[in-house]
């Protein structure tokens, strides 16, 4: 009777130790999960940005009948 006690007590333990492993593998995912859904926003946000920025450099060129040269774009602080 003791030997099938003893197996039973270890075959709860292991599936104890699952559980827990479980439970922290679904954490993981979730947390992993989270950072890629605010990876894609930001990656969004700049997907934007460089089409804004995209759309004005036709107007920088029109503007002095030349190309548009950033060298020749003075800073803001200047």
């Amino acid at each position: 009777m003791d030997n099938i006690t003893d197996n039973l007590m270890q075959w709860q333990h292991r599936i104890e130790e699952l559980e827990i492993q479980s439970a922290l593998q679904e954490e993981t995912v979730q947390s992993l999960s989270d950072t890629i859904a605010r990876l894609q926003q930001t990656i969004d946000l700049q997907q934007a940005q460089l089409r804004l920025l995209y759309q004005r450099l036709p107007d920088k060129a029109d503007s002095n009948n030349e190309p548009f040269n950033p060298a020749n774009e003075i800073p803001p602080h200047y």
